[in-house]
């Protein structure tokens, strides 16, 4: 050619990405561990979920799917009288939220082994899961698969009832896999006994803000809780309805969730 030129070389478009490109890219975002720096947001926002939905189902059915602690005293409380004449099939519910919060915790917890704990992918799938549930059962009562009018609650049991039981759960487990996945063993999410105690017992309980972080944590889970449980009841009361609050909790979790998919990336120290 003349003056020795060469033909420009053509550039390939970097976008859109070829199907292997684009595997390899999802693959490395899914992959990354993330930091759980202010995570503890993410863990409050689901203390104020489990107020919600424990007080939503609780007035609904007289059982929890969160704190298993009075789940299991009213499993106990089964075979005696008065309460058997009353709530003859009260232990049943209390035994499906048991079962299912178990196995819950079985799954999540393998699961986040398996992935990777800290792994947005692994983070990702326990709250989709989680948010998946809760809108579910959402859905369950806005169809009438089962009864949503808390009017019109009036047998003891109705069998279907244990299907919105069993996986709300299945899915507060979730939530107490993440806290220790994310070493926030103070943000329990439902716990509220073992938040009591650590706050009543925590000798820097009266100092700043700055100076005492987990006391912070322990006192927002517990408002957190309370505040729920309270927007719950006013939300049933003006509605008559189990699923309106449940709607709203299952938001909440869809917004956690979509927080994960653009959370920072845990920092490597330099060796």
């Amino acid at each position: 050619m003349e003056g020795g030129s060469h033909p420009a070389r053509r550039r390939e478009p970097w976008w859109p990405p070829s199907p292997p490109e684009l595997k390899q890219m999802v693959k490395a975002y899914l992959t990354v561990d993330v930091t759980t720096n202010h995570a503890d947001v993410l863990l409050l926002s689901c203390c104020f979920i489990s107020g919600m939905v424990d007080s939503t189902i609780y007035h609904a059915y007289g059982t929890f799917v969160s704190m298993q602690t009075g789940n299991t005293l009213f499993l106990g409380l089964g075979g005696a009288r008065p309460h058997n004449t009353t709530h003859p099939y009260g232990w049943v519910k209390s035994l499906t939220s048991i079962f299912g919060f178990c196995l819950g915790c079985s799954l999540f917890s393998r699961v986040s082994r398996i992935l990777g704990p800290l792994r947005r992918g692994t983070l990702l799938l326990s709250f989709l899961v989680q948010a998946s549930m809760i809108i579910l059962t959402a859905a369950i009562f806005e169809t009438g698969v089962v009864n949503g009018i808390l009017d019109r609650i009036k047998d003891d049991i109705d069998w279907r009832s244990e299907i919105p039981i069993a996986l709300l759960s299945f899915q507060s487990s979730g939530q107490i896999v993440a806290s220790r996945t994310l070493r926030l063993a103070e943000i329990p999410t439902f716990m509220l006994t073992v938040i009591m105690h650590d706050l009543s017992t925590d000798p820097k309980i009266m100092s700043p803000l700055q100076e005492n972080v987990k006391r912070n944590r322990r006192l927002f889970a517990l408002l957190g809780i309370l505040v729920g449980a309270i927007v719950s009841s006013f939300i049933s009361q003006a509605t008559g309805r189990i699923q309106d609050p449940l709607w709203f909790a299952g938001a909440i979790k869809v917004v956690i969730t979509l927080a994960w998919m653009t959370w920072p990336i845990k920092k490597v120290s330099a060796a």
